[in-house]
């Protein structure tokens, strides 16, 4: 007779046939007591210590490494630094002799300007030449050149060459100012191309309130 059962069925102390044993396995990821994730059997991370057992030792090599990668890291820092100046020091030498070669062609037009100024003076410069004329000086002024040079201002040997000294009959403390001049100066920036020709002549410095209000300046300054 068969068993009803299965034939894993096994019978019992009346001759009865006992069910198949049922096994519960409870797969829930959180226990329901204690709410704690539970780690399934087999999903410990490789390497992972188990359960009280102590932490493997640190491999040797990986202090090397990382070592080897902060030496790298400076290193790349150094070149990058290094080459940052180098950048800076490249440009730096551009704008310079961008500079000179500009103060360069400027001093080679002085000369023309100087034809144009004293063209326009005795009333020759009209027409084409006007033009061109106009042209030219509105180039050079955006290269940066300057004219610098009028009368009444305080003398400057730095920028003023004086060919002639008047005399003068002021009396007390003067001061030596420009009184006509011959031939304008230019400048680019700090660089003077040319310094302008003038002649000079004492006078009292209450006659002069620029010259006046420097030498209170440097007086206030000495006390």
């Amino acid at each position: 007779m068969s068993n009803p059962n299965g034939p894993d069925a096994r019978r019992g102390p009346d001759g009865e046939h006992e069910g198949e044993r049922v096994v519960v396995r409870d797969r829930r990821r959180i226990d329901p007591l204690t709410g704690e994730v539970r780690t399934p059997a087999g999903d410990e991370p490789a390497g992972a210590p188990a359960p009280g057992e102590p932490a493997p030792a640190t491999d040797p090599r990986i202090s090397e490494l990382e070592s080897e990668v902060a030496e790298r890291t400076a290193d790349l820092q150094r070149v990058s630094a290094e080459y940052a100046n180098y950048r800076r020091r490249v440009d730096r030498d551009r704008q310079a002799q961008l500079a000179a070669a500009r103060a360069q062609f400027a001093s080679e037009m002085l000369t023309v300007i100087d034809d144009i100024e004293r063209a326009e003076q005795h009333g020759d410069l009209n027409g084409p030449f006007k033009s061109v004329a106009d042209k030219l000086v509105d180039t050079l002024t955006r290269l940066g050149l300057e004219p610098f040079g009028v009368g009444g201002e305080p003398f400057e040997p730095t920028v003023h060459e004086a060919v002639q000294h008047e005399e003068s009959d002021a009396v007390g403390a003067t001061v030596t100012v420009v009184s006509t001049v011959l031939r304008r100066g230019f400048r680019m920036g700090d660089r003077v191309l040319r310094p302008a020709m003038v002649t000079v002549v004492d006078r009292a410095v209450a006659d002069v309130p620029a010259a006046g209000s420097e030498q209170q300046q440097n007086s206030e300054q000495q006390n």
